[in-house]
């Protein structure tokens, strides 16, 4: 049966180890407004390590 089945087996294998990456690039992935607070701190910083410098 395997032998017959093989190439099926495998699509469906990849189907489902494509599902869960995607589903943990998902989880993982920070939401813009997180994103967005998290430059705007940095870019704060750089520039008063900027006005520090002169």
């Amino acid at each position: 049966m395997l032998k017959n089945n093989w190439k099926k087996i495998g699509m469906i294998l990849i189907i489902i180890a494509c599902i869960f990456n995607i589903m943990a690039k998902l989880m993982n992935k920070l939401s813009i407004k997180k994103e967005m607070l998290y430059s705007a701190q940095y870019m704060q910083q750089e520039q008063q390590n900027e006005q520090n410098q002169r």
